[in-house]
């Protein structure tokens, strides 16, 4: 694979190139300082003033070239608009046809417009990250708060587009007013989503979104599953998913993942109880939560190393596993056992396959469906995370069959093995396993890889639908190439494409791979987790110790917590998202999270039910949208050497959340021996000092999430 420097100089288009960010010069410019420092020619501010200057002119020189072209499309959709009254107050079939063809080449001549645009942003992306690498500055967020921020800023039209949406709109009105709509005049102001946009509207719009990480609820929610995008397929490529995908078995996927959150969550309003009935205290209910979590730490990394042979067997083995840990959950009661009941539980954990399922999306579904699927595998989480509880309020009884006792601590455990067992005898006889890569179709793909030339003409001059951006070119600018990159000396030095392509062997080097702001926003996936973690867990003995609820209480209770996960997300997908940028977003419901936590410590007597589920609500819808967000700015931030192989960033994220429930449901045991009227602000203080050192390293990081 080609380095930066040289894939910018063969993706750009010709007759602007000198208006292109000069990355070589930049490049040399970043080297020429380090030898400088070294010999102490130059001190370091110096380098800074002298290398923002640089950064400055190159900017204003993009930014200005935008403002022209900006302008000659504007004159041309002028003169475009006289000649479109004039069509329709006299009709001519020809004469739209001609003017439409007219509209579409302005459109066609805008998507080149924000190729350009892709380009120079990535490119001063790439450039901030090595000058920071090189010097071990944190000069990007010195550079982006005093730039960015600014009233006069040039950089927020870079990166923001100032005044592309104008244009954007011209086009898209004045299609759609040429369209054939019965007689009847309809405005895109009007109705906002025509059912048949033009081609080339839904091109440039796909291409806006991109750049300014616009999202829809759809997009926003498959997200939350974090399922990496290895390389995006060009126009000319065919997707190689296309040939596993089978519907059935991304079904078998999903129904897995809602078991198993139904798994997870069904025992929660009865765990404090079960655990009395054994001779414990009700504060071990953290530990029978927690032990399905310390299993999941060691079967994530098992399951997603098995994933890159098999998809079938590791699901098969989860399913029986699962099974065999709800019996021992269900017979603990009989065998009047504390040791069964967490070994039952350890062995549900062992059975998560959840690192199977997002890989399998991730490997087998093909790009146009992957954003529904993710979304499906979100929506499949959410809605086990709500009937488990749900249906842990219907098992209120208490009856023997053949010496074994069914009642609301047991029947859980009972309904699970029913369950797992139709979905085992469903898996057995409907899932396909997909043909996996042979060496030949490998091959064919590093060749396209590495295929030279601009993505852009194809896709103008072909009329290309897909979103522009989302491409290969763009996909490995991105992400794909900063350790490589530090080594070069010289744009004509190419990369190896196996080392870039090749997954990550160990956790170390996945580490390694991680910037200070990815590395930020796994701890802030960690606190967030723990926060919800010690929410649910100890929800059955606090409410049970102030309010004296009942089992069915407070299955409903978390039950209407989990309902919530959907509402919330098409609000902020739809709305939220929209208005203010990730970062914004990130930091607002860290905010809210502590405050939540807040609100919800024991300081005012008597503690009261309004008090308890405002806090907690709080609380939970927070944490709800700082994952969404937080896992998006992940997804983004991560190097593309993570999107494949065992130790993935799936796998990363996942043992990060695990971890924090593992150490929150230790924290609500351990808080147990306290007592009861401790256990509340016992808990909820570790949450809050973790809270407070997240959005403390978030505001550090602040800028680099720009």
């Amino acid at each position: 694979m080609v380095a930066f420097g040289k894939k910018l100089k063969e993706s750009q288009i010709q007759e602007w190139q000198r208006y292109y960010i000069n990355y070589k010069l930049l490049k040399k410019k970043v080297n020429r300082y380090a030898q400088q420092l070294e010999v102490g020619i130059q001190d370091h501010h110096d380098v800074l003033k002298d290398f923002s200057r640089m950064l400055d002119n190159q900017i204003e020189k993009i930014v200005l070239f935008l403002l022209q072209q900006q302008g000659q499309l504007a004159r041309r959709l002028s003169g475009l608009g006289e000649q479109h009254d004039d069509t329709l107050e006299h009709p001519d079939g020809p004469k739209i046809a001609e003017l439409q063809e007219a509209y579409r080449a302005v459109g066609n001549d805008l998507l080149r417009l924000l190729f350009f645009l892709e380009m120079n942003a990535i490119g001063l992306r790439k450039i901030l990250k090595k000058f920071d690498k090189r010097f071990g500055y944190r000069f990007t967020n010195y550079y982006v708060k005093t730039r960015a921020n600014h009233p006069y800023s040039q950089l927020r039209q870079m990166l923001k587009q100032v005044g592309i949406g104008a244009v954007v709109g011209a086009i898209s009105r004045n299609l759609a007013d040429l369209q054939d709509h019965h007689g009847n005049y309809v405005s895109i102001y009007d109705q906002p989503a025509l059912s048949h946009p033009d081609p080339v509207v839904y091109s440039i719009k796909a291409a806006v979104n991109k750049l300014s990480n616009s999202t829809t609820f759809l997009e926003f929610l498959g997200k939350h599953a974090f399922i990496m995008e290895e390389d995006l397929p060009t126009p000319t490529e065919e997707d190689p998913s296309e040939h596993k995908y089978h519907f059935m078995s991304l079904m078998l996927n999903l129904v897995n993942t809602f078991l198993y959150m139904v798994n997870t969550y069904i025992v929660v309003p009865t765990a404090d109880d079960y655990s009395r009935s054994l001779g414990a205290a009700a504060t071990v209910c953290g530990v029978v939560i927690g032990s399905m979590a310390v299993a999941q730490v060691f079967s994530s990394v098992y399951f997603s190393a098995w994933s890159n042979r098999t998809y079938f067997r590791p699901l098969l083995f989860s399913s029986v596993v699962l099974l065999v840990g709800n019996t021992l959950y269900a017979l603990a009661y009989d065998l009047n056992s504390i040791s069964v009941l967490l070994i039952g539980r350890l062995f549900c954990g062992l059975g998560s396959a959840r690192a199977v399922n997002r890989r399998y999306i991730s490997d087998c579904v093909p790009h146009k469906l992957r954003m529904k699927a993710s979304a499906g595998f979100v929506s499949a989480s959410a809605l086990g995370m709500a009937c488990g509880p749900a249906l842990a309020c219907l098992f209120q009884t208490n009856f023997k069959i053949f010496n074994l006792t069914f009642n609301e601590d047991t029947l859980p455990g009972w309904f699970m093995v029913v369950s797992w067992l139709l979905y085992l005898l469903w898996l057995w006889i409907s899932f396909r396993e997909p043909p996996h890569e042979t060496q030949n179709s490998l091959a064919s793909q590093e060749a396209i890889v590495n295929e030279p030339g601009p993505l852009v003409t194809y896709a103008v001059e072909n009329g290309f639908t897909q979103p522009l951006l989302l491409n290969l070119e763009a996909k490995h600018v991105e992400n794909g190439e900063e350790e490589e990159e530090e080594k070069e000396c010289d744009d004509g030095e190419e990369d190896s494409a196996v080392e870039i392509h090749k997954p990550v062997t160990s956790i170390t080097l996945a580490y390694r791979l991680l910037t200070p702001s990815v590395k930020v926003q796994l701890f802030v996936y960690f606190m967030l987790k723990y926060a919800m973690e010690i929410l649910l867990a100890e929800s059955s003995v606090v409410t049970e110790y102030y309010f004296i609820w009942s089992t069915s209480s407070v299955a409903v209770f978390l039950a209407c917590l989990g309902l919530t996960v959907l509402p919330v997300n098409i609000v902020v997908g739809n709305y939220i998202s929209n208005l203010f940028e990730e970062r914004q977003v990130l930091l607002a419901s860290e905010i809210m999270v502590c405050i939540g936590i807040l609100l919800s410590f024991h300081v005012i007597i008597p503690y009261s039910v309004p008090q308890y589920v405002g806090s907690a609500l709080v609380t939970f819808v927070s944490a709800e949208v700082l994952e969404g967000v937080n896992l998006s700015l992940l997804s983004r931030g991560m190097s593309s050497r993570l999107s494949r192989g065992t130790y993935n960033g799936g796998l990363l994220s996942t043992e990060a959340g695990t971890l924090a429930r593992v150490i929150a449901d230790g924290t609500i045991t351990l808080s147990g021996y306290l007592g009861e009227s401790w256990l509340l602000n016992a808990t909820l203080l570790p949450s809050l000092l973790i809270c407070i050192f997240s959005i403390v390293a978030t505001c550090v990081t602040y800028n680099s999430l720009y």
